[in-house]
């Protein structure tokens, strides 16, 4: 029972760790949101500066995990090339290496524990005030000090655990004579220990708590650390595997990245051991491989522990650079073999979300970059819609005409579907702590897909009305379509200019000229072709119906032009 309870302790300590990490990393991207989306607009075409945009944002944040569901994301969204992605994912896995030193150098070096209760009083205090910036300082400092409290906990929880003879026993059988079979089989312990936490930060505290009370060797130990960048692969084919076939390739690019890693490294596994304590060395520190290392721990427990969590450290990090040197120069072939696991599929389907596919993401900020791109695709279905209006407005036969009727209808649902989607996640987005410049753009996003989902709605209405100029048996004259193809033609003009503006960054000013004048011209024209009708119809060049139905359908026309400015006014309203 005492056993039971002892293991519990450990598991509640882990996850007083994983939950500390978790609120740190969420609050530092939260107080550098902006600033990531900036850093990935500015991706270059150089292959390092990709790494390095990977390595810095991680170590930002603190968790390769929100880096690489944040590339994931923004390939979904098209906004990073796959193999732009890729780099950056690389430098996620260097960056990833800085929580593996702070907890090696901070974590058993000194007592942060001790002084994580009075940084709470100070996060308590911040917490109190209404400033947004406050609240987020504070819990950063909430989840730093929950993160070195689980890490005390989980010292002191594996120190009475593993003190028991049994228990000593039993680790002795499976980590004794360490050969190559023990090395595959902590590999995937460290692999389904990284999946099961879903962090491999909390597997690395764990490896490294271990190994420092002298219950794992340290080779085994190193085959958990590269079992830890298997499985932390994971969580974003997890984030990717209802995204796209981009963001799926992503993510898959990461675990061959990994996997091929941990395949060379294998191959000459005591090799890079030796270079690593190696390394060590330079820091004046004892080599765990070296056979008199266990007379040297029991003389000096603190310079052993220093030196094992420096390997298992280093270990870690060389193994990230390397391989990232390695395959930097193969990107190109990485992203050939994944689109060749991953095919693009035939035939797939236009009128559906596109860019939001995983749900909101960790900062509001972010999140609504994919809501943009979202809404630039919803505007490009509109104007697939729009074709569909000027076939039918064209269509003289009635039988032919009811095909394209049905496609009018069918446009019209499709925007209902897309503007309830766009809005349902732009509500998720306001739930957040967002920006006051945040909130301006999710109400600009939402008027922007009203007016869109408008759009939707003057296609149907503009058929119910064809269909009963065709149920009177009447038809336009050759001039009357002349006239309309013309209007036609400036609407797909405005079309184009909405379609700009709404493409560009939110940091990008919009000149609202040009679709001011599309908007004029629009309305001049149906002034003039107003007053031509009554013209016409005196001079008896057509029936009065065909007067009634030309002018329903130009008005029709007019309506499309105001929800079209309509949406270029919104997005420049909150752009800079």
């Amino acid at each position: 029972m005492d056993i039971f309870l002892q293991i519990i302790q450990l598991i509640g300590s882990l996850g007083l760790f994983l939950f500390g990490m978790a609120l740190m990393s969420e609050s530092l991207q939260k107080m550098a949101g902006v600033k990531l989306r900036n850093v990935m607009a500015q991706m270059t075409s150089n292959p390092f500066k990709r790494v390095l945009t990977g390595t810095t944002i991680t170590a930002l944040v603190q968790s390769s995990a929100a880096t690489t569901i944040m590339v994931v994301s923004f390939v979904n969204a098209g906004l990073l090339t796959l193999g732009s992605g890729i780099g950056v994912i690389m430098g996620a896995n260097i960056g990833t290496t800085i929580s593996a030193w702070i907890v090696a150098v901070f974590g058993f070096s000194f007592n942060i524990a001790s002084i994580s209760i009075p940084l709470m009083a100070i996060g308590f205090v911040l917490n109190m005030f209404k400033n947004k910036n406050c609240k987020t300082v504070s819990s950063f400092i909430f989840g730093f000090s929950l993160m070195f409290l689980g890490l005390g906990s989980l010292k002191e929880a594996a120190g009475v655990l593993f003190a028991g003879d049994g228990i000593q026993n039993f680790l002795m059988s499976i980590t004794g004579n360490a050969g190559f079979g023990k090395v595959l089989l902590f590999l995937l312990i460290g692999t389904g220990l990284t999946i099961l936490f879903q962090s491999s930060a909390a597997t690395m505290a764990l490896t490294m708590t271990l190994v420092a009370m002298g219950v794992l060797p340290y080779q085994l130990a190193a085959a958990m650390v590269l079992g830890e960048n298997i499985g932390t692969t994971i969580t974003a084919n997890i984030a990717a595997s209802v995204g796209n076939v981009s963001a799926r390739r992503a993510a898959l690019a990461h675990t061959v990245f990994n996997v091929f890693g941990v395949i060379w490294v294998l191959s000459i596994f005591k090799p890079f051991l030796k270079m690593v304590c190696g390394v060590v060395g330079l820091f004046g520190l004892p080599s765990p491989m070296d056979p008199d290392f266990a007379a040297m721990y029991q003389a000096d427990p603190a310079t052993g522990h220093t030196a094992l969590l420096y390997s298992v450290a280093t270990l870690h990090t060389l193994f990230n650079v390397t391989n990232t040197l390695i395959l930097i120069w193969f990107v190109p072939q990485i992203e050939k073999l994944v689109s060749w696991i991953i095919p693009s599929p035939e035939g797939e389907e236009d009128f559906r979300l596109k860019y939001i596919t995983g749900g909101v993401l960790s900062t509001p900020e972010l999140s609504l970059v994919e809501a943009r791109q979202e809404i630039v695709h919803f505007g490009q279905i509109c104007y697939k819609g729009f074709g569909w209006i000027r076939k039918a407005i064209n269509e003289q036969n009635f039988e032919k005409f009811n095909p394209i009727n049905d496609k009018l209808i069918k446009y019209e649902g499709i925007t209902d579907k897309i503007e309830f989607e766009i809005a349902a996640y732009l509500n998720e987005v306001s739930k957040g702590e967002v920006s006051s410049a945040a909130e301006d753009r999710i109400k600009a996003m939402y008027k922007m897909i009203g007016e869109m989902e408008s759009l939707g709605d003057s296609g149907e209405a503009m058929g119910r009305m064809l269909i009963r100029k065709f149920t009177h048996e009447k038809l336009f004259t050759p001039e009357i379509l002349k006239k309309l193809n013309h209007m036609l033609d400036l609407l797909d003009n405005a079309y184009k200019i909405m379609q700009e503006n709404i493409s560009s960054a939110y940091s990008t000013h919009i000149d609202l000229a040009p679709a001011v004048a599309a908007e004029a011209s629009i309305n001049a024209y149906r002034n003039a072709l107003r007053d031509q009708n009554i013209a016409d119809l005196e001079a008896g060049k057509y029936h009065y119906l065909i007067g009634v139905y030309y002018m329903d359908v130009v008005s029709e026309l007019e309506k499309i032009g105001d929800f079209i400015i309509n949406i270029s006014q919104a997005k420049a309203a909150v752009a800079k």
